[in-house]
């Protein structure tokens, strides 16, 4: 009999992970689809606000949400040696790469802004590899470039070429948020996945609040629908419940994995702009679809 149950033990164990990593994978999901609305909310934010107080109003419309929780829960204080990394989240996710991907709002269409942040997932696994130490394996690495690689062909296609100054702020931008998923996802591990962009947007309130003042100060602003929605969704959706959702799935299924289902965050941002936006798409969107959707299912498939 015992022979018998030790056998069993087992096998119970790994049919217990699936339903685990299925609601890790739909949880970051969910998150890809909140952040594939980001651009076209932007530009419609982008309507009736400057691009500095649009960051910053957003951000500390979000903090209040977050700060609303964690009293409401009384969800006590990180312990001291988590604050350094909710730092490195505040900084790329609430302030680093809203700010930059704005700015190139001002002179870009979502449509190129999204397939250069397609890199994202390819940038956001190196990051993973150098400081959490992760080792996807080679079919992963290679499924990871290819993906990249059509990402980046469609970009330069679309740019006839050449880089602009917009091209150059996202590519910050990827750097700064990459760094920010990294750290988020480690957080995750060892905290709840909504306490780490919890805590990391009232961190940023001391430096948000009088940049919001400072900024609606100097920039007109026009209230409209589509500038008050825009702000609302990026604030409430991107900026909140859309990380809340996304930092689960990454503790869940890991960050190399995670990272990968934002391939399709592109396309869905294409989708996006030409319903919301009225943006034309050209014949390469849906082929480099196609090519993205094969390099989703080739890196979750590839163990690690």
């Amino acid at each position: 009999m015992k022979t018998q149950s030790s056998a069993i033990a087992p096998s119970r164990i790994a049919v217990s992970g699936r339903p685990k990593a299925s609601l890790g994978t739909l949880q970051a999901a969910l998150g890809v689809t909140a952040f594939s609305l980001t651009f076209p909310a932007t530009a419609w934010g982008l309507e009736g606000f400057g691009p500095w107080s649009l960051v910053a109003v957003r951000s500390v419309l979000a903090a209040l949400i977050a700060g609303v929780c964690l009293l409401s829960l009384r969800v006590p204080l990180p312990a001291r040696r988590h604050w350094a990394g909710l730092v490195v989240v505040a900084g790329g996710v609430v302030a680093g790469f809203p700010l930059l991907t704005t700015l190139a709002l001002q002179t870009s269409t979502t449509a190129h802004a999204a397939v250069v942040v397609g890199l994202l997932p390819l940038t956001t696994a190196l990051m993973s590899a150098l400081r959490v130490g992760t080792r996807p394996s080679r079919t992963f690495w290679v499924a990871a470039l290819a993906g990249a690689a059509a990402v980046l062909a469609f970009t330069v296609q679309q740019s006839g070429g050449a880089l602009s100054t917009a091209d150059l702020y996202l590519f910050a931008a990827l750097l700064v948020c990459a760094a920010g998923y990294t750290e988020g996802g480690r957080l995750a591990r060892v905290m709840p996945g909504w306490q780490v962009i919890g805590w990391a947007l009232p961190l940023c309130l001391p430096l948000t609040v009088p940049a919001a003042v400072v900024a609606l100060s100097f920039e007109p602003v026009q209230l409209t629908f589509h500038s008050v929605a825009g702000v609302l969704w990026v604030a409430a959706g991107s900026q909140f419940l859309g990380l809340v959702v996304w930092y689960r799935g990454m503790a869940a299924i890991g960050i190399p994995k995670a990272s990968q289902l934002q391939l399709a965050q592109p396309l869905l941002t294409l989708v996006w702009s030409v319903l919301l936006l009225g943006e034309q798409l050209t014949v390469a969107a849906p082929l480099t679809a196609a090519a993205v959707l094969v390099c989703i299912a080739v890196t979750q498939r590839a163990r690690g």
